[in-house]
């Protein structure tokens, strides 16, 4: 007899069901009977000013090739980029030639063959690949992914979930990743400004953090005070700022996390 097959399927609510069958794959059923039934919710959920941006990317990790394919119908017709992997290890293979400008989240499933969604997470954050993940559960995964959440991730959502409520979970991921990368951008700016002073120039930057006054750095450098002066020039110059309060800031600024 033909395989069990597990997917998602909506009705009139706007649920995403599971559903089981024992028998073959029903042929169209992704091409005919979901489109039938959604095509024109989704179409008005797709203002101009509302559609995704393409250049982002929605991971989705699960073993179950179904549900798999369930999601990557259902996201991409909501105007997300999907890109599917059917375990941990070959997600995590992908990455490897991805360009790490690319704004993305990731969809993962708890329970996996081999690597699970929760040693997932901890690769991703341990190799400082700390884009937003949130979980699939069943009913019996909650507290799993509650645990998943205090290491991290964005949310979870229980089966059976509502398209409007995944959707929304996707575009918080992804408004995360869009502000963390930018953070991280910000961070390298940063970086690389603060490369260019010159030991002496950090003594003297130190110190005008620390509050002091230009005739305490000078004493305690054994410099003069024109020499301060100077170098404070120089600071303001390499670092890109015209106020102190602005200086301040990118001194402060955390260091970059992969430096």
């Amino acid at each position: 007899m033909g395989q069990k097959h597990h997917g998602f399927g909506p009705n009139q609510a706007g649920w995403l069901h599971l559903y089981n069958t024992s028998t073959l794959r029903i042929p169209g059923f992704r091409g005919k009977y979901l489109k039938q039934n959604r095509i024109k919710r989704t179409d008005m959920n797709l203002s101009a000013g509302n559609k995704p941006n393409q250049a982002e990317v929605v991971y989705v990790v699960d073993d179950d090739e179904a549900v798999r394919d369930s999601l990557t119908w259902l996201l991409e017709s909501n105007g997300y980029v999907v890109r599917c992997h059917a375990s941990s290890e070959r997600f995590l293979q992908s990455l490897q030639s991805t360009d790490k400008s690319t704004i993305s989240c990731a969809i993962l499933d708890v329970r996996m063959p081999g690597m699970s969604g929760l040693e997932l997470q901890e690769r991703l954050i341990s190799e400082n690949l700390p884009m937003p993940v949130a979980f699939i559960t069943g009913h019996g995964d909650v507290s799993m992914a509650v645990s998943t959440m205090k290491r991290g991730a964005v949310d979870f959502i229980e089966k059976p979930f509502k398209e409007n409520d995944l959707c929304a979970l996707v575009d918080r991921m992804l408004s995360k990743a869009r502000v963390d990368y930018s953070q991280a951008s910000q961070r390298k700016i940063t970086h690389s400004l603060l490369s260019k002073l010159t030991g002496r120039e950090r003594q003297v930057l130190e110190r005008i953090v620390a509050g002091r006054l230009n005739k305490q750095i000078a004493d305690d450098l054994g410099i003069s005070i024109k020499t301060v002066e100077a170098h404070r020039a120089n600071i303001m110059e390499k670092l890109q700022v015209t106020t102190v309060a602005d200086l301040m800031k990118v001194a402060l600024a955390k260091p970059e996390s992969n430096t």
